[in-house]
């Protein structure tokens, strides 16, 4: 396994479908094989290794470390700190063309905006996009004391914890927005963010650009036509949620591009505040330049 980039082979550990759609629709069409590549998921994505509160024992991180993937997308600051953390050793290429909503839900009347979450626990999965956009909303709208996050696991385990009554409120992402709306919950608040592409050095750059210009051409593909992909977002759910009932408006797709120096330092920066990285890296250590 270690050795499959020297043939254009790619093994990628999977993220939750909404991340990983444009990789599912490069697959479908061939993009790949196009290009000269053959990738394929390492394994089925499985919800239950998500959970871990330790990163490096989750699925993406794991099966990467173990060289049983040559790559894997998650948030750009989770990019950034498993990077930074990485004994493989490991390097963001670029972001993401998944631009997903992190939307934070409650079934709660008393809680209406963000400034109601003071002191109230929100339901994330820790060091996932779920933890730092949430660190991004409420940093700005209640004092840093009064930010209560609670590690609940992956997102179907918060959804069921939320509508349990177990959590007042938690962050979630596609098709969970969709499936808390449907079944009564309300929106306290949306960010959109961008991801990172996390890919072994040791990829031949040809094959590297060969990839982001796959999942790139998959996006126009979703871009063009969303309605004929969602059935790939709702497989988890879609025993409680139809594709004509997963909303567009919490899911864009753009064209991966590369992560500056100036968004890594203020990335960077603000990571260090929250003292979520020791800060020690410069750009050139993580990311592929």
């Amino acid at each position: 396994m270690a050795d499959t980039y020297l043939k254009n082979h790619l093994t990628v550990a999977p993220n939750v479908p909404v991340f990983d759609l444009p990789i599912h629709v490069a697959l479908e069409h061939g993009l790949f094989e196009k290009r000269g590549l053959h990738v394929q998921f390492s394994e089925a994505h499985a919800p239950q290794a998500y959970s871990s509160q330790e990163a490096f024992e989750r699925q993406k991180e794991s099966l990467y470390e173990a060289r049983r993937a040559d790559a894997y997308n998650l948030c750009e600051w989770a990019g950034l700190d498993r990077s930074e953390r990485s004994r493989r050793g490991s390097q963001v290429h670029a972001l993401r063309p998944a631009v997903i909503a992190q939307v934070i839900v409650s079934f709660d009347p008393q809680i209406q905006e963000l400034r109601d979450l003071a002191g109230v626990p929100v339901g994330i999965n820790e060091f996932t996009g779920s933890h730092y956009t949430t660190l991004q909303f409420l940093d700005g709208a209640l004092a840093r004391e009064d930010i209560v996050l609670v590690h609940i696991g992956e997102p179907f385990v918060r959804y069921e914890t939320l509508k349990s009554g177990q959590l007042r409120a938690a962050a979630l992402m596609e098709p969970y927005v969709s499936l808390a709306l449907k079944e009564g919950a309300h929106i306290i608040g949306v960010n959109f963010y961008r991801g990172a592409e996390v890919i072994a050095p040791e990829l031949p750059p040809d094959a590297r650009a060969a990839y982001l210009e796959a999942v790139n051409e998959a996006t126009n593909l979703i871009n063009d036509d969303f309605a004929r992909y969602k059935h790939y977002i709702i497989a988890p759910v879609k025993d409680r949620l139809d594709e004509a009932e997963l909303a567009s408006a919490f899911v864009r797709y753009a064209h991966s591009r590369p992560l500056d120096e100036a968004r890594f330092a203020h990335t960077y920066a603000w990571m260090r505040s929250w003292n979520l990285t020791p800060g020690l890296s410069p750009y050139s250590a993580l990311v592929a330049v």
